[in-house]
């Protein structure tokens, strides 16, 4: 019998007609089921609601699962049935629809393989077809009563002929009442449950187990995490091998795999009906396993970034190095190794982890052997391709390469879990922390060669000894910036004159890094040139003040020079300039301790200066102190340390030596602070060490 070209004709009967026009979304069965009940109740046809629901659920489904477009629904009721019709607007080829000719045969299992919504359409309907326009194609169904009354009083039976014996609701060849197919295709998980698929599986199974008679089935899942497959739901007995069984796979992606299993007797709607159950169940399994992947997909985001900000906190190179593993293990694999090249291009065991501590011993002397099929082998070919390689036995395991900035580092080696492998989402991850780690461990290389030629420059800007002049006492103390990879502005120097006194020098450059430094460089050999020449010091202020506003840069330099000889008696006379410089504090041996000096200006900011003199005259035990603003601007919160508190920390120091007062002002501001110094600090002591 072919398919009908479309829905009869009501021949001019009392019509009840209601069209529609639904989006392409998981509201739609819902909103035709509603119409399709609304115009049934006008048209007086309620004994007809059964199948009507069913089938529209059916066609509704399907378009929108297979066309995804919006869908026409017409119901039409008179009082001899009703005709629903489904249309789409999809292009596609015929063959995509799930629909066919009303069944004349009794091979139902036959029709089944063309789609459970044909089973269900064949079996309830009067008849139905298809309709083909130019704007897409549509399906339709006609539901008569006189057609339903004898499917009730046939006991469910439909009006095509069956195969003797088929199992019923009953198991006594009976095919499934609307009623039970329709509780079938409403049956749903809880929303509200944790994990509602156990439930909602056992629900499933045990409708359909008691629809075709079953003696018992189960329904087994393996997601992919190790644990095998595990029984999801239990009906009846356990199914008995050796027996003719009924066997379903779940249509399901990976890793998901999974199977139905019922022990039922052969039947035109055993089949059918076990892979209409499997399809609903595979639904809502590929909706557990997505949810499931976008948690933890979610999860590794979260993993990631708080790896990378683990990663970025740490500066240190071997520090680094030893926090990737304690990252990985045991989160993604059972052992994991980092390995660095050296320059040699050799690999270098840098740092190891185990989930297992009594292990670590046995993969250090595996991580060590040098074979040709030894680990080291295979970590050497990864770090040489640049590409992920597979690790056998005795440590089974994947490696891969760390390179940042397009420079081979060395590998990343992690052991797989105990149970299974590694799944692609876990590859990718370790893969995007072999990247994170490989930059940071670069970047911490980068910040350690910054570390040493920082500190090489800051040691060349001063003193590498402070000389030892029988009658003076001289002393200094310097702390570098709380950020060891910058040059800080502040230097000292304490060399001879010609006339044979000695030039005590303190000052602070503008800024830091490199230029700042390479300005201290310039005013430190500038001032040495000119003072060894014999130049005055007002002159050789003046002149140092032209060459900084020559050079520019917006550099400036504040300078502090004294230049001390014996004085009368065991004094000693200072001669005390200042340039834009902070005063110094006198500390007497026996007095209170005061700022003496006159401000002068700063150079390298005005094309003149002013730098008055001013002469101190240093009895034996008295100490002069020169200090730089890193100590006076030294903060703690909003608080700064400033110039009183200083000359209130230098007050208990008189009569000690310039060493134990350059160590103690110098513990005093640090301990101010708990946090590193912003600027760097440096301080000079000038003592009167005469007896």
């Amino acid at each position: 019998m072919s398919a009908e070209a479309g829905p009869a004709s009501t021949g001019g009967r009392s019509e009840h007609v209601r069209r529609v026009r639904l989006p392409a979304d998981r509201r739609t069965p819902a909103a035709a089921r509603a119409l399709v009940r609304s115009v049934l109740a006008e048209a007086q046809l309620e004994e007809l609601i059964n199948e009507a629901l069913l089938l529209t659920t059916e066609l509704s489904t399907n378009a929108v699962e297979h066309a995804r477009t919006e869908l026409d629904v017409e119901v039409v009721a008179d009082r001899l049935g009703l005709t629903v019709t489904v249309s789409d607007f999809a292009g596609g080829p015929v063959e995509e629809l799930t629909v066919g000719v009303r069944n004349e045969s009794s091979d139902i299992a036959e029709i089944s393989e063309r789609g459970r919504g044909l089973l269900l359409v064949d079996h309830f309907a009067s008849r139905w077809g298809t309709t083909y326009l130019p704007t897409g194609k549509g399906v339709w169904f006609r539901i008569d009563r006189a057609a339903t009354a004898a499917t009730a009083r046939s006991g469910g039976t439909s009006t095509a002929p069956t195969t003797p014996g088929a199992a019923g609701t009953t198991g006594d060849g009976s095919a499934p009442s609307a009623a039970g197919m329709s509780e079938l295709m409403q049956t749903s998980p809880d929303p509200y449950a944790d994990d509602p698929l156990p439930d909602f599986a056992t629900s499933l199974l045990t409708r359909v187990g008691e629809m075709i008679g079953a003696a018992g089935g189960v329904v087994r899942l393996d997601r992919g995490d190790g644990q095998g497959p595990q029984v999801l739901a239990r009906y009846g007995r356990q199914p008995r091998a050796g027996t003719e069984l009924l066997q379903v796979p779940l249509t399901v992606h990976r890793p998901y795999a999974g199977e139905l299993v019922l022990d039922a007797a052969p039947s035109a709607y055993a089949r059918p009906l076990a892979a209409l159950m499997a399809e609903r169940l595979s639904l809502h399994l590929e909706n557990d396993r997505l949810r499931r992947a976008d948690v933890r997909r979610q999860a590794w985001l979260t993993f990631l970034a708080e790896a990378s900000e683990l990663l970025a906190q740490s500066l240190d190179v071997e520090l680094t190095m030893a926090l990737v593993p304690q990252l990985v293990v045991p989160r993604l694999g059972q052992w994991c190794a980092v390995h660095t090249t050296d320059e040699w291009g050799r690999l270098r065991l840098a740092a190891a982890s185990h989930a297992d501590e009594s292990v670590l011993p046995h993969l250090h002397a595996v991580l060590r052997e040098t074979g040709p099929d030894s680990i080291q082998a295979r970590l050497r070919e990864a770090s040489r391709n640049g590409a992920q390689l597979p690790l056998g036995a005795p440590m089974e395991g994947f490696a891969v390469p760390l390179i940042a900035r397009g420079q081979r580092l060395g590998t990343l080696a992690v052991g797989r879990h105990q149970r299974h492998r590694h799944d692609p989402d876990e590859v990718a991850v370790l893969e995007d922390v072999a990247r994170r780690a490989a930059l940071a461990i670069e970047n911490a290389r980068i910040h350690a060669e910054r570390r040493r030629v920082a500190q090489a420059l800051q040691h060349s800007l001063l003193p590498p000894v402070i000389p030892v002049v029988e009658g003076i006492g001289f002393a200094a103390e310097y702390v570098p910036t709380g950020d060891e990879a910058e040059v800080g502005g502040d230097f000292y120097d304490v060399l001879p004159l010609p006339d044979g006194r000695w030039l005590v020098v303190i000052g602070d450059v503008s800024g830091k890094g490199v230029q700042a430094a390479a300005v201290t460089g310039l005013v430190r050999d500038v001032i040495r040139t000119l003072v060894g020449d014999g130049k005055p010091l007002p002159e050789a202020l003046n002149r140092l003040n032209e060459t900084l506003v020559e050079r520019g840069g917006g550099r400036y330099c504040t300078l502090a020079l004294a230049a001390v000889g014996p004085g009368d008696g065991a004094q000693l006379d200072v001669s005390l300039h200042l340039a834009g410089h902070d005063r110094p504090v006198l500390l007497p041996s026996a007095g209170r301790a005061r700022f003496v000096g006159t401000g002068g200006t700063a150079l390298g900011l005005l094309d003149s200066i002013a730098s008055p003199s001013t002469e101190i005259s240093l009895d034996p035990g008295d100490a002069l102190i020169f200090y730089t603003d890193g100590v006076t601007e030294r903060r703690r919160g909003r608080e700064l340390f400033g110039v009183d508190r200083l000359r209130e920390a230098a007050a208990p120091l008189a009569g000690y030596s310039a060493d134990v007062v350059a160590a103690r002002l110098r513990s005093t501001a640090i301990g101010f602070s708990p946090e590193a110094p912003r600027d760097d600090i440096a301080i000079l002591v000038l003592r009167n060490d005469a007896a």
